[in-house]
């Protein structure tokens, strides 16, 4: 390796005036849009305006998105009007006059949607180097006519099922086999076709690996390598045996870690371990890429042959930083624009100068970053071999024929594929050229030379503004450290099942007469814990202490309970993994998602202690004379009855919402969850409630939990379960009991049958993935999961092929299998049920797959039912478990009147890009929590205060600014402080 003595400044003289060379010859007298693309005529004005209007910007883009999706002329003329007339899009005069129509049928309508569906055809050509490979053929072979090579990526932005990843693998074998075939008659072009004495590949292909298998997961990294390596494997086979050179794409970077290792693990096997022609990306807008690079030199080293790195600047900027910021992660992108390209030089000056064992491949349009890799390459003479430029296909050419002109081996990445899957890769260059940090941008204007070839001048941002309440972090398991931390956990639960677990009475564990087994729904052979149940006289006990310890909880101050609600928080945090596993192994549910309910569960205590601090202030409306205090009290003994689907979020959000407004509670969860219970007793208890405060009673909810309801001294029950017990507690509670001197206050959540409506606009990627989540997430035991998609006839048909092989490549098993998706349901009692729903749908519907389930344990296979009538029993019930039943809606009117014609109003999801069809479902869709192109489960404390009407139950949303108010009785005091005519008045002294 060549000793770095200040390269920066080694190389910066050479870069400069290589720069100034490369920025002269691409400067063209040409308008600003003709300069980014040669065949561009989407209305030059037009484009230029949006420029320097960024809400037309944002709305262009938008419409753009969702085109290739709308089947006529008349739905093209009806969105663009819609995207186009919102307030913040700001119009020429004769732009608005063309959008001016009042029927999308009419003739302007029609010749404005076909002029614009046309010029963004155009637009999309610009970027794409053809829809079929004999286009593809046709660019590449003018590609090489300009002394350029070429690699082919194939379009296609989700692989959401193992046929769509089968299909996409072959697509490839066929690319290649066509490709190379073809270039048996290109003549050679010395300055790609070889190097220092090299034939190199004429053909190139870049693939994505989280396209060889649709349930790809950081998770399960060993799964996920054993699927993806089986097809890389035949590929790179294949490959050799046709001369192709293969490179493999980065992606988001969730997926990096261990893209990385699969790849470092495969090319060290001893089949691939001489091949030279393949090659791995780099981007260097991530914090952590020049850590990644450092490390790639001695495995190289160890490899004993070459590979190529290409370097790019990365094309998710936004969606990393705004996945970051909605989970609470360190943005793993640089900030700062600058802070990227000073990355970018460091990077490009480490792999040139460890050509020996690295192939360098320079990505970028900015004349600076290419200048730079060519000071280089030129100042320590690097064999042509070991380096090349690329940019990509539609941007920055005339900086690659310059490069070329320079003697320089360019290669040009060129994405071919349909329109639709390409309108994403189109939307993030059309966001790339337009942004004001764009180089392209920048030198299309005309900055000053100096300015543009200027070394990075970082600020040293680091991060963005955060906005809302600050949640709970859920586990990022892409991270290898956590990962293991969760299995470990995992690991050391299964070695504490069994245990017996005692109620807690008045700061003691009691023994009892009666004990259950809670037991593993995945293997029911495998006791969890042994937990003693209450009886009526110990339940008496219990809010006997209770009604004695509220004088003096009523009476501790605020701060203190907040306090104790902190300190739960921090300890859960501190026994997540754990937690997790005891979730896991309780009630059958993946780490993942309950990761995520032990994040809900913190954020209530956390959440609800900012809450009542917020309350306790109270509110002065005080006039001269008088003071006004409005303020709130508790209300007495809350009985807490919890479910066992969220046995540690719900039980948790409610149990302490009831303590820290000052009321003394007894928690009774679900007889299935009851350990995971006394793991939050231990934790409350360890956080310093005092004894009788809070109570630890399982027991028989049709004995004990339905003689507490009746309880006189009960005033409120947080309730969370079935329809059918949460309205009869409501009617219990409702009943004045001998000695009872107030009105019990219920809080009732009893589930949904909720809806999805997919309209003929909707991104049905983004669809499929977002309805099969919230269907089978959990086994569709979420009060709030999808068990109705309802999907209008123009796309009905695409909708249910791909949902149903999405549902076919989920993976059924135990859930500590870090494979699985899908575990079982709770008991045998709800597998039973849930088989006689399916027979019914049977006799009803039309069955569209029912998968396969592990005999051993209380699993039933995700079934989907197709041709659905609205008023089919499926179709009405809540089933609570992963059933779920598509009906199909001639129109939007008719998917609203189906999705509102239950007796729930839960959640329900819109997928769609009509705004009218967003606004219409944000007034009409008759659900507590709406979501629109998004999962509908997993809703976040604060973020998204969770709880619906109807018969989904009663009550303020959950994690929201009401929900402590139910816990309190709100007082006001009047006191007139005149005395004999006097008062204290403000500034009377003056």
């Amino acid at each position: 390796m060549v000793a770095q003595i200040d390269s920066q400044q080694q190389y910066e003289q050479a870069t400069q005036a290589i720069a100034k060379e490369l920025l002269a010859q691409t400067r063209e007298k040409r308008s600003l849009w003709d300069k980014i693309g040669d065949n561009l005529r989407l209305d030059d004005k037009l484009l230029d305006w949006t420029m320097g209007h960024p809400g037309l910007r944002v709305q262009l883009f938008k419409f753009i998105d969702c085109l290739p999706a709308l089947q006529s002329n008349s739905e093209i003329a009806n969105h663009l009007q819609q995207y186009m007339s919102e307030e913040e899009v700001e119009l020429p005069e004769a732009l608005k006059k063309l959008l001016n129509f009042a029927d999308a049928h009419s003739t302007p309508a029609q010749i404005a949607a076909g002029t614009v569906s046309k010029a963004t055809e155009q637009l999309a050509f610009k970027y794409i180097a053809g829809e079929t490979i004999a286009q593809v053929i046709k660019t590449v072979e003018r590609l090489r006519k300009e002394k350029m090579g070429f690699t082919i990526d194939l379009l296609g932005e989700a692989v959401i099922t193992e046929s769509e990843a089968a299909e996409y693998w072959q697509n490839y074998l066929d690319l290649m086999a066509q490709l190379s075939q073809q270039a048996k008659s290109w003549s050679k072009v010395p300055q790609i076709d070889q190097a220092d004495g090299e034939i190199l590949p004429q053909v190139q292909v870049s693939v994505k690996l989280t396209a060889f298998y649709s349930q790809f997961d950081p998770l399960d990294p060993a799964g996920s390598k054993a699927k993806v390596c089986e097809r890389i494997r035949e590929l790179l086979r294949r490959a050799q045996e046709l001369g192709v050179a293969v490179h493999f794409d980065m992606e988001q970077y969730h997926y990096k870690d261990l893209i990385l290792n699969i790849l470092k693990e495969l090319l060290v096997e001893e089949e691939f371990r001489s091949r030279t022609d393949v090659g791995i990306t780099m981007q260097a807008y991530l914090r952590d890429s020049t850590e990644d690079l450092e490390a790639l030199i001695p495995w190289a080293k160890h490899r004993g042959y070459p590979v190529t790195v290409r370097l790019v600047k990365g094309a998710y900027w936004d969606q990393e930083t705004i996945k970051a910021q909605q989970n609470h992660w360190q943005i793993p992108v640089y900030v700062e624009k600058a802070q990227t390209d000073a990355n970018y030089e460091r990077m490009t000056r480490l792999l040139l100068e460890n050509h020996e064992y690295l192939y360098a491949a320079i990505g970028s349009h900015n004349v600076r970053s290419q200048a730079l890799a060519c000071a280089i390459a030129e100042e320590l003479n690097i064999p042509k071999r070991r380096y090349e430029m690329q940019i990509l296909y539609g941007m920055g050419e005339p900086l690659a024929r310059a490069i070329v002109k320079r003697g320089h081996r360019v290669r040009v990445y060129a994405p071919y594929g349909r329109l639709l899957p390409g309108m994403a890769y189109l939307i993030r260059r059309l966001l790339e050229n337009t942004a004001n940090s764009s180089f392209l941008r920048q030198n299309l204007e005309e900055r000053p030379i100096e300015e543009l070839i200027a070394p990075p001048q970082v600020k040293g941002i680091n991060d963005l503004p955060t906005k809302g309440y600050g949640n709970a972090p859920d586990t990022d398991y892409a991270d290898a450290d956590l990962r293991q931390q969760a299995f470990q956990a995992l690991t050391r639960v299964k070695q504490q099942l069994g245990k017996t677990y005692l109620p807690y009475i008045n700061g003691e564990y009691v023994e009892t007469a009666n004990y259950i087994d809670s037991v593993n729904p995945c293997r029911p052979s495998q006791a969890i814990g042994k937990v003693g149940l209450i009886s009526v006289e110990q339940a008496d006990h219990a809010l006997e202490i209770a009604k004695a310890a509220f004088p003096a909880w009523k009476k501790t101050p605020v701060r203190e309970r907040c306090g104790i609600l902190r300190k739960a928080a921090d300890i859960m945090e501190e026994r997540r993994h754990e937690l997790n596993a005891w979730i896991c192994l309780e009630v059958g549910k993946i780490i993942p998602q309950a990761d995520a309910e032990v994040s809900e569960a913190i954020d209530f205590c956390r959440y609800y202690a900012d809450e009542m601090e917020r309350l306790d202030q109270g509110v002065n409306l005080d006039i001269p004379g008088e003071t006004n205090r409005y303020f709130y009290q508790p209300r007495g003994i809350a009985l807490v009855i919890s479910p066992w689907n969220f046995p540690m979020a719900i039980a948790v959000g409610m149990t302490v919402a009831a303590l820290v407004t000052g009321n003394c509670t007894l928690l009774k969860p679900a007889e299935t969850s009851t350990v995971i219970a006394a793991k939050i007793a231990e934790i409350l208890i360890a956080a310093g409630v005092p004894p009788g405060v809070f109570q630890y009673v399982p027991g028989k909810g049709s004995v004990v939990g339905s003689h507490m309801v009746n309880h006189p001294d009960v005033h409120l029950i947080a309730f969370t379960g079935s329809r059918e017990v949460g309205c009869r507690i409501y009617a219990d509670a409702a009943l004045v009991q001998p000695g009872q001197k107030h009105l019990k206050r219920v809080i009732a959540e009893m589930g949904g049958k909720n809806a999805i409506i997919v309209d003929e606009s909707a991104d049905l990627d983004q669809a499929v993935a977002g309805a099969v989540y919230s269907a089978f997430g959990y086994t569709g035991q979420k009060c709030s999961a999808c068990s109705r998609v309802v999907v209008l006839s123009p796309v009905h048909d695409a909708f249910v092929e791909r949902f149903v092989e999405a549902t076919r490549s989920l993976n059924v098993g135990p859930t500590d299998d870090p494979s699985t998706q899908v575990g079982p349901v709770i008991d045998a009692k709800a597998q039973a049920r849930i088989q006689e729903y399916i027979e019914q749908g049977k006799a009803e519907c039309e069955l569209a797959i029912a998968c396969d389930a592990p005999s051993e344990g209380y699993f039933v296979g995700p079934t989907v039912f197709k041709n659905v009538d609205r008023h089919a029993t499926i179709a009405q019930e809540e089933i609570f478990g992963p059933v779920v039943t598509i009906i199909r809606a001639a129109n939007f009117d008719e998917a609203l009147e189906i999705a509102n014609g239950t007796d729930y109003a839960l959640t329900g999801g819109l997928y769609s890009r009509t705004p009218d069809h967003i606004n219409r479902a944000a007034a009409e869709f008759e659900v507590g929590n709406l979501y629109i192109n998004r999962t509908i489960t997993g809703a976040i404390v604060s973020r998204q205060p969770f709880g619906g009407f109807k018969m989904s139950g009663v009550g303020s949303k959950a994690g929201g600014p009401d929900y402590l108010l139910q816990f309190l009785e709100p007082r006001h005091v009047t006191e007139n402080i005149q005395r004999q005519g006097f008062a204290p008045i403000e500034g009377a002294d003056q």
